[in-house]
């Protein structure tokens, strides 16, 4: 099942959080995940990396050990992907990072990894990356998506050609059965 949470601002919403636990579906100490921190190339997305590290830590209780910290610049293979529950994907720079997911073949094993059951949790750039904004972007939904908004969209129909709205508080929840934006 496609397990997909897209946020503006990580589990700045504790409600988040568990969302993510449940969908890993694990004991929390059981948990790894990969950090991919390549969007993070200007300072002001670098500053807010130790408060996404403890969105996994702190709030959700993984041990440190079992975060696995990358930044997209040497190739991945399906192999090793599967050693991880949940990607982790930072904000940043968006173009930046949908060229990375283009080269080395990382848009296919962050693909691999979702239809296996993998957990993705974007932020920010890692939530814009992941719509229909970006023709080369993982395209999970095909709605452009806006993060970001003092004024979020409401959780209702949503029609392929509607721009999604999220404030900081708020999530998309995407399985193979329903888009739910949440907060």
């Amino acid at each position: 099942m496609k397990k997909i949470l897209l946020t503006s601002a990580g589990f700045d919403n504790k409600k988040v959080a568990d969302k993510f636990l449940e969908l890993v579906n694990k004991p929390v100490e059981e948990i790894k995940v990969l950090f991919i921190t390549t969007a993070a190339v200007e300072v002001d997305a670098i500053m807010v990396l130790p408060a996404c590290i403890e969105d996994l830590t702190k709030v959700c209780g993984i041990k440190v050990d079992n975060i696995e910290v990358y930044d997209m610049h040497k190739p991945l293979s399906n192999d090793e992907i599967k050693e991880y529950d949940a990607i982790y994907m930072c904000g940043g720079k968006t173009k930046y990072l949908v060229e990375r997911l283009n080269e080395d073949n990382h848009k296919e094993i962050i693909n691999y990894f979702i239809e296996n059951d993998g957990v993705y949790v974007g932020v920010s750039a890692g939530s814009t990356c992941a719509c229909g904004k970006y023709e080369n972007g993982l395209n999970f939904i095909k709605n452009k998506l806006e993060v970001h908004q003092e004024n979020g969209s409401n959780n209702g129909p949503i029609l392929n050609d509607d721009t999604i709205y999220l404030t900081n508080n708020q999530a998309i929840l995407l399985t193979d059965d329903k888009l739910e934006i949440f907060e």
